[in-house]
């Protein structure tokens, strides 16, 4: 689809339906700025079908996530699962001394010795009562060893390109400033755990309470429940860092994340994450512009059997806009260092499309090659070698 096309294909703003469960704000007042508290230091709303900020406020800025790092956490047990290293249903027996140090201490599932839960309770427990002895649970269970665990946190983090971030605990309890993060690297984590995990997402977060042993809690998450689609995921507080959030709520196959950090109080924290989320909802849409494996140009290459080789989208590609008719098709430009040197292998990323509107910071799509290209033989570079004379 050309780039002129696609801004014909917007839709209409969302009208959602009321339900008594939400009190659901009139679109029509969440036009104009973003609705967060200039108190508020650290803001990100990012739209995952485009990966594209919809706002966005000193979101390289380190702070300390405190709870917000059971996202990591339920990251690696995700992954543990997908990959068989780790059933649900195995069970771990809880010990005299986690209870005696973790069961009760901050946010708890309150565990007791002798117990037997379920690697997929422990996690349930970490993700909807923010359960520090859970997740110190779910560590031992899978790795045997706390430092294991954080190791393939870590590891996790590096591998999701977070490199701004760094954990030194399971459940984000205070480690004298080892554990740290930013906003950005909190979206592109909440975005992988959506994307990657999508059914173990839906399993294991958006529950408004969890009932262990007999006692109810409830999920302080300020979006479940309360925003539509709302689904998700975690709170955190410090007294040196303040209120943090990052939430998740997904309407007709959209989904948006939204990251608060710094926030004086709670209350702001609360207000601002569901906030903006209507506000991103309201204010933009997102049109599919192209479908994965869509050749959307071509590389030079040097020292290869084919001059060129052709590069195609990774993945389906949607761009988020103003719903504003009125507004400039996106400017799009193929950008790589080059020429590129050979050999090169099909599916390889080597180039990105640099996409820029108005009113909206720009950004980039991977793009990866098509084909292969070898390594050139003597007749390869004397055809090449005439081709470049005469272009």
């Amino acid at each position: 689809m050309g780039a002129a096309a696609w801004l014909a294909l917007a839709a209409p703003p969302h009208v959602l339906a009321q339900t008594r469960a939400l009190t659901i704000p009139d679109p029509a007042t969440l036009r104009g700025p973003a609705p967060i508290s200039p108190e508020i230091p650290v803001a990100l709303l990012v739209d995952v079908s485009s990966g594209q900020h919809l706002f966005a406020r000193e979101i390289d800025r380190r702070f300390m996530p405190a709870s917000v790092t059971k996202v990591m956490t339920a990251f690696t047990a995700f992954r543990l699962i997908d990959e068989g290293r780790i059933d649900p249903a195995t069970p771990f027996l809880i010990s005299q001394d986690l209870e005696d140090q973790w069961s009760g201490e901050g946010s708890s599932m309150f565990l007791k010795a002798g117990e037997r839960p379920t690697f997929g309770e422990l996690l349930l427990g970490a993700t909807t009562v923010s359960g520090n002895d859970a997740c110190v649970a779910m560590a031992l269970a899978s790795t045997g060893s706390l430092r294991a665990w954080v190791r393939l946190m870590n590891r996790n983090a590096a591998d999701l390109g977070m490199g701004n971030t760094h954990f030194g605990g399971a459940n984000g309890f205070p480690d004298e400033g080892q554990t740290f993060t930013t906003a950005r690297d909190l979206a592109t984590l909440g975005s992988s755990l959506v994307n990657r995990y999508p059914g173990l997402y839906r399993r294991y977060f958006g529950h408004p309470t969890l009932t262990w042993r007999g006692l109810t809690q409830a999920n302080h998450d300020p979006v479940t429940g309360k925003v539509a689609g709302g689904d998700g995921m975690k709170t955190g507080f410090t007294s040196e860092a303040g209120y943090t959030v990052i939430g998740s709520a997904k309407r007709e196959g959209r989904r948006l994340i939204v990251v608060v950090a710094g926030s004086p109080t709670a209350r702001l924290r609360d207000e601002a994450a569901r906030g903006l989320l209507e506000w991103g909802f309201a204010n933009f849409a997102s049109t599919r512009v192209a479908e994965k494996g869509t050749i959307v140009g071509r590389a030079r290459v040097q020292g290869g059997d084919a001059r060129h080789v052709p590069l195609r989208v990774a993945q389906d590609l949607a761009l988020a806009h103003p719903i504003d008719r009125g507004a400039a098709p996106p400017r799009m430009t193929i950008r790589y260092r080059g020429p590129l040197e050979a050999p090169i292998s099909q599916g390889e990323v080597i180039a990105s499309l640099h996409v820029e509107m108005d009113s909206m910071p720009a950004f980039d799509v991977p793009l990866e090659a098509a084909a292969d290209v070898g390594e050139a033989g003597p007749l390869d570079r004397l055809v090449n070698g005439v081709a470049e004379f005469f272009s």
